[in-house]
């Protein structure tokens, strides 16, 4: 069976479990998945129980679809996503966001838990991506390409919508909430980076490091969903503190982030209509 078809009987199975269309897909990365739980009238379903889906195998990655209305908004969020490093593949890790495409989506809010290569950043900051780099050596987009998913050459030059992050810099200015701007860099993982690494990758332009979001928002854009990306700066990348790296530190600091995480999040899905 290919792609189209699974895409199709995953988006069928859920939708004979909601009321409405979602009109904003949420990708909640690790220790972020809180904000789902402010979704109202929320339809919880498990993964396992969505045809094609794969299963979440990291920590603080709950595994389930929440659907229902936050600030008034019809939304579908993936409380908990796939990486690439877990032995999927690129269409495997995508999937979701083709699914979310068949249901009806037009815009995705797409977070993630990054490391911080830019030195004037420091954990527990909140980092709106404004472009990103691939140095995951792979595109989810190789193989044919299915036309009624999008064109064979996306346009990426405006991945992250301009006026998608200029509304964030508003609710961030009314809300009091500090918020940074910079590059995005998607390595494969699952180790961290080496300090040579991310020095190498600081000269490239890159300002917080991660292993997820890259291939995301190209299907995104491949299918015109139209993209804003946050990430939450958990810790200081290799080389730039005299400590270790640990996971625990991350899902510790996203912990501590959550409340004006949840605020900026819900303010810009409230504003979003008007955009």
């Amino acid at each position: 069976m290919d792609k189209v078809q699974q895409t199709k009987e995953a988006a069928e199975r859920i939708g004979k479990r909601i009321g409405e269309q979602p009109k904003i897909g949420l990708v909640l990365g690790s220790g972020l998945g809180v904000l789902a739980d402010e979704i109202q009238n929320a339809e919880v379903i498990p993964y396992g129980d969505i045809p094609h889906f794969p299963v979440s195998t990291v920590e603080g990655h709950a595994g389930q679809l929440v659907l229902g209305r936050l600030e008034t908004q019809p939304v579908v969020a993936m409380q908990g996503r796939f990486h690439f490093y877990e032995g999927y593949g690129m269409k495997e890790v995508t999937f979701p966001i083709r699914v979310m495409k068949e249901l009806g989506v037009e815009t995705l809010i797409v977070t993630n838990a990054a490391g911080g290569i830019n030195t004037d950043f420091e954990a527990g900051n909140l980092m709106l991506v404004r472009d990103h780099i691939n140095f995951m050596f792979t595109n989810p987009l190789i193989g044919p390409n299915q036309s009624e998913w999008g064109v064979r050459f996306p346009d990426m030059s405006e991945a992250y919508d301009p006026a998608y992050r200029r509304l964030a810099q508003q609710v961030a200015e009314k809300e009091g909430i500090s918020l940074q701007q910079g590059v995005y860099l998607g390595s494969t993982g699952p180790a961290y980076e080496t300090p040579a690494e991310i020095r190498m990758f600081r000269s490239m332009g890159a300002d917080a490091v991660g292993m997820s979001t890259v291939p995301e928002v190209i299907v995104a854009r491949h299918a015109g969903i139209r993209v804003l990306g946050i990430s939450c700066i958990t810790n200081m990348a290799a080389g730039i503190l005299p400590q270790p790296l640990s996971h625990e530190e991350v899902i510790e600091t996203a912990e501590v982030v959550k409340p004006r995480f949840i605020r900026l999040v819900k303010g810009i899905v409230q504003g979003i209509r008007s955009v």
